[in-house]
């Protein structure tokens, strides 16, 4: 009898194509958006979305579909889904796999793949994308077998979304998508080898708490991970109960409050001089999701010398990889935080400390010589930031424009902040603001990117312009590879070896030719004049600022030095002369 009832039920299951399975895959994982491009390997898939009511933009790269899934989940928290085809389709989505596996964002990629026939025979557009992309994701699969397919794409997005977030890939014949099969997506996903910890060790939790009531001299280093958590108003809760100050790195942005008292700025080789000095002098730091990135720590013999380090990390394989740490804990950082909110340790005497690092900060702010006849890029990004409120979301290239943005706008809310930090990707900024908006159609969001990296990936403009969205682009032309030009000009003698452009287009007229308005700016009035315009326009638009050509990113740590040995910093009392 049970066996019949058994018969009864599989009978009952809905048989259909392997591309119909992909798209009720979707619906069921409530996917809102797909990045893609067709091809041959795909068009049983497109076929179907035909009259899906799945809504897919259709980038203008493959490159752009990805960097745009990344915006999206960078805002959103949800998986961003790409879909490319076989061989060259697949091999242009790499930077961006590269660039969420290195920022940990959740992305799902399908790529079509040559029929199972003839994989292996050098077959027509066939590339080996198990192979490539194996060091470059979190997982990836190729369906050989129709029957497997509803149960990879639910492990995929299970991967893809839980523990430390990051990209899946899974590869699909062409004859997959075309075979039929029994659709069955009720079933729980059950990976014995995958068990990621998320509530952490409540001994090491009063470890923790026990260094923090002896502690003199503590800091919090907040990174991603908090973010990714949702753990900002945890963080906030935990730094004002125990009076510790706090520093973010490049990606932790915006998960605390810029413009509160304990926010010391971004430290690294770009960070702020109190930042800097805060990590190099405590007694106690407590890393909550950041992964001790190079550019955060400088030459590591230097890196908190003087502290006791603890890690709280959803990715048990961050910790003591790069730093010594004596007071592991692998969490989530929001379950971590709550759980040390909950301790109601005793705070530490940070009185002191807080005086020193309160008398840095007005000693050596940040700063730059401001010229009204020129634009310095410094004062375009808080120009935009009076004029946005704060408010925007911010998206980025790479390069001294990045730096410039992540100094000068302060982002006092999470999820405003999008930009290529572990693989520094240029071409990010503009396909990433795609997916952004379309996470949060609300939103203003101003795309800051260099004249090098706008030219890598312009042609989503097209994207833009066809959506009408109310992206804001801003271009820091400062005719060349800015940032390689800084470093050419410190470290190379001013050999500048292929790093100036001075034949640009014109990109205001490149605007009106995807039907974009643009304007240009020479001068700091002019670009409050073209800023304001374009701020009222309900659409999108291109901004070409030409800034100061010579203009250096400041405060830097030289490769090779500790985060003490900054270059470019001024007491404030030397700062109008």
């Amino acid at each position: 009898m049970a066996r019949m009832k058994v018969e009864e039920k599989t009978s009952e299951k809905t048989k259909m194509s392997g591309a119909l399975m992909l798209i009720e895959a979707l619906k069921a994982e409530k996917v809102e958006v797909i990045f893609g491009y067709p091809g041959g390997a795909v068009l049983p898939l497109y076929d179907k979305l035909y009259q899906s009511g799945v809504f897919h933009v259709l980038t203008r790269h493959e490159q752009g579909a990805i960097h745009a899934a990344e915006g999206y989940a960078r805002i959103s928290g949800k998986p961003g889904v790409v879909i490319a085809t076989s061989g060259p389709g697949a091999t242009n989505i790499v930077t961006g796999l590269t660039d969420a596996m290195m920022d940990s964002l959740p992305i799902v990629v399908f790529t079509g793949q040559v029929a199972t026939s003839v994989i292996g025979s050098d077959a027509f557009q066939e590339a080996d994308v198990l192979g490539i992309t194996m060091p470059i994701t979190k997982h990836n699969y190729q369906v050989r077998d129709i029957s497997e397919l509803p149960k990879i794409i639910k492990e995929a997005f299970h991967i893809a979304t839980t523990g430390r977030p990051g990209p899946v890939l899974i590869d699909i014949p062409k004859d997959i998508t075309i075979a039929e099969g029994e659709f069955d997506y009720e079933q729980e996903v059950h990976l014995p080898g995958y068990q990621p910890t998320t509530h952490p060790n409540h001994l090491q939790i009063r470890r923790l708490v026990e260094a923090v009531s002896q502690s003199k001299r503590p800091v919090i280093l907040a990174g991603a991970g908090v973010l990714h958590a949702n753990a900002s108003n945890e963080l906030r809760q935990y730094a004002e109960q125990q009076n510790i100050p706090v520093v973010h790195t490049l990606l932790g942005l915006g998960g605390f409050p810029a413009d509160h008292p304990l926010f010391l700025g971004m430290a690294g080789m770009h960070g702020t001089y109190t930042a800097n000095m805060a990590l190099y002098e405590c007694d106690l730091l407590i890393n909550i999701g950041a992964r001790f990135d190079d550019r955060v720590t400088g030459n590591l013999k230097y890196f908190a010398p003087k502290a006791t380090v603890a890690h709280i990390d959803i990715d048990p394989a961050e910790i003591g990889k790069n730093v010594p740490t004596k007071i592991p804990i692998v969490s989530d950082a929001k379950a971590a935080l709550q759980e040390l909110i909950h301790q109601q340790g005793k705070p530490a005497d940070t009185s002191a400390w807080l005086a020193q690092l309160n008398e840095w900060k007005r000693q050596f702010p940040l700063y730059y010589e401001d010229d009204e006849q020129t634009i310095k890029p410094q004062k375009l990004v808080e120009m935009i930031y009076e004029l946005t409120n704060g408010e925007a979301i911010i998206t980025t290239d790479v390069g001294q424009h990045q730096m410039w943005a992540a100094q000068y706008y302060k982002f006092n809310r999470p999820h405003r902040w999008v930009t290529s930090g572990g693989l520094g990707t240029m071409g990010f900024g503009l396909p990433a603001a795609i997916g952004a908006q379309l996470a949060d159609r609300n939103a203003a969001v101003v795309s800051i990117v260099g004249d090098g990296g706008f030219q890598m990936t312009f042609q989503e403009l097209s994207v833009i312009q066809e959506l009408q969205l109310p992206i804001k682009v801003v271009i820091v032309n400062n005719q060349a590879l800015g940032m390689v030009r800084q470093w050419q000009e410190l470290f190379y003698e001013k050999r500048y070896s292929h790093s100036l452009i001075p034949n640009q287009p014109d990109f205001v007229k490149l605007a009106e030719a995807y039907n974009i308005p643009g304007f240009q700016a020479k001068t700091e009035a002019e670009a409050m004049e073209v800023l304001k315009k374009a701020f009222a326009i309900d659409g999108p638009v291109l901004l070409d600022f030409h800034v100061k050509a010579d203009e250096n990113v400041y405060p830097m740590v030289a490769p090779g030095k500790g985060l003490h040995e900054m270059v470019g910093v001024k007491p404030c009392g030397e700062l109008s002369q």
